[in-house]
């Protein structure tokens, strides 16, 4: 028995090396095909301190940059779009087509209005799911049924639809490239250099709106065409890469259909959201499994996966951070019993246009880098309070109660925080809001609003979750992290 191990390139594998051991059985079979790597396998069981070198056959490694057959892309062209016919979902932004009587196909919307709905669902599905997203887009076409429609509305208008999607930006890309093409009074962008001088179009969406609205033959290349074109071709490098990303491109190009291109393009992609999945593809199902790569080695190397395609990226890790926040309520009794009614009026605030969750609403708040104990926390928000909006107990309003309601923890993409939430009951001394007669204070920057008003708002679903904290701590009664009436702390 030889049992030590060695670098091999198995040539099923692309551009992947991977650890053999050797035994017995094999090992005749290896003199015969291959005697010089009889060298490195005696150099290794001698000198076992010194890792053994990495045997290259550069002509058994496949090249990612190596293009389709033309008869493979002819039968992949076929394949897909044939199983594209008969299993689409059927989706909202999917317009259908019929034949006409001389057998010529008819769209049933008008080119603009289709590039426009391509449009919204694209921006919705990134970093969505397709059965959320559905629900949006009805929603949406129906208040802003043309682009037209859409350039007349408002940042706060739009912020409101898309409240619980995530990633707030695409919805002011949408809005802000809407107003600018009816501003420049041209017609709807139908190419791909054209499309991407819009806010927030980049080449995948450019690619997806020139060829399923406007039939030209582009490629487009998303998480899904990657998995997919990955598999098809057995490509294990980094698809992050930016040159494996060109080639990816390359690959998209060669196999979009001249006739149809925004069918195949929507059945490339198709296939990798329901059959060519990241962990359990259906392989059985698929329609181009004879030219599967992949497939053809997983079945030649059981060492080797379908879903070792793409490569697996580490993901960046999240940062840490801290977040507290006061849902301010200006009560109209300065009766504490009185809190738990719905009597007062909350403060909102207007985040900055710019950066994370730029323009939309939430309750007064500071964000921390490391972690703060309560009284730190407090201290925070009364200094905010007073520099923002002159609320300066006990000069100009009274603390009626302020309560630590709870913590919970939110994921944005790139971060995780940890938000702490208080109630804060103020009452305005002699019945005067002080907030209307700072001339500093920006009216557009914040609101008062009762329960229900904040109940129809477009929040975040952090916001939202704070909001729902403080109405179910008023439903159940006080608690026990109630401040004192004897003890209640100064704003200042």
């Amino acid at each position: 028995m030889v049992a030590f191990p060695f670098y091999l390139p198995f040539p099923t594998r692309g551009i992947e090396f991977q650890t053999a051991l050797i035994n017995s059985s094999n090992w005749s079979y290896l003199k015969k095909t291959n005697p010089n790597l009889l060298s490195h396998l005696s150099m290794a069981k001698t000198n076992k301190t010194k890792r053994p070198q990495l045997i290259k056959q550069e002509e058994q490694i496949g090249d990612i940059e190596d293009l389709f057959s033309e008869e493979d892309t002819h039968k992949i062209r076929a394949s897909l779009l044939e199983w594209y016919d008969k299993n689409q979902r059927d989706l909202p932004w999917r317009t259908s087509t019929k034949k006409s009587e001389n057998g010529e196909n008819v769209q049933e919307e008008e080119e603009e209005k289709r590039a426009y709905g391509v449009w919204v669902s694209e921006v919705m599905l990134q970093q969505t799911r397709v059965q959320t997203v559905i629900d949006y887009y009805n929603r949406w076409m129906l208040k802003w049924p043309t682009l037209q429609h859409l350039s007349q509305a408002s940042l706060e208008e739009v912020n409101e639809m898309w409240a619980g999607l995530g990633y707030y930006r695409r919805a002011r890309f949408l809005l802000e490239g809407a107003k600018m093409i009816v501003a420049e009074g041209s017609e709807f962008p139908n190419t791909v250099s054209a499309l991407r001088k819009v806010p927030g179009i980049g080449d995948y969406t450019a690619g997806a709106i020139a060829s399923i609205a406007f039939k030209q033959v582009v490629p487009v290349v998303d998480g899904n065409v990657v998995r997919v074109l990955a598999r098809l071709k057995a490509i294990s490098a980094n698809p992050k890469d930016k040159a494996t990303v060109k080639n990816f491109w390359k690959l998209a190009a060669q196999l979009v259909d001249p006739s149809r291109p925004g069918d195949f393009n929507q059945s490339l992609m198709e296939l990798g959201a329901t059959l060519c999945t990241p962990l359990n593809p259906n392989c059985t199902s698929c329609p181009v499994s004879s030219q599967c790569r992949a497939l053809h080695n997983s079945r030649n190397d059981e060492l080797v996966m379908v879903t070792d395609y793409p490569m697996k990226v580490v993901k960046a890790k999240q940062r840490n951070d801290f977040s507290t926040v006061s849902v301010v309520e200006i009560s109209r009794s300065q009766d504490r019993s009185q809190q738990t009614k719905s009597n007062g009026r909350v403060l909102l605030v207007k985040r900055p246009d710019e950066g994370l969750l730029a323009g939309l609403w939430e309750f007064p708040c500071v964000t921390l880098d490391e972690e703060a104990d309560l009284s730190i926390r407090r201290k925070l928000i009364d200094q905010l309070l007073k520099k923002s909006f002159k609320l300066n107990p006990p000069k100009n309003c009274n603390v009626i109660s302020r309560e630590l309601i709870g913590e919970f923890v939110h994921v944005f993409s790139h971060i995780r925080r940890k938000i702490y939430v208080e109630l804060l009951v103020l009452h305005l001394k002699g019945g005067k809001h002080v907030l209307f007669e700072e001339d500093d204070i920006n009216p557009t920057d914040w609101k008062l609003l009762d329960s229900e008003a904040v109940s129809r708002m477009g929040l975040t679903s952090a916001v939202r979750k704070v909001y729902s904290m403080v109405q179910k701590f008023k439903q159940d009664g006080s608690s026990n992290n109630s401040v004192p009436l004897r003890k209640r702390p100064k704003c200042s």
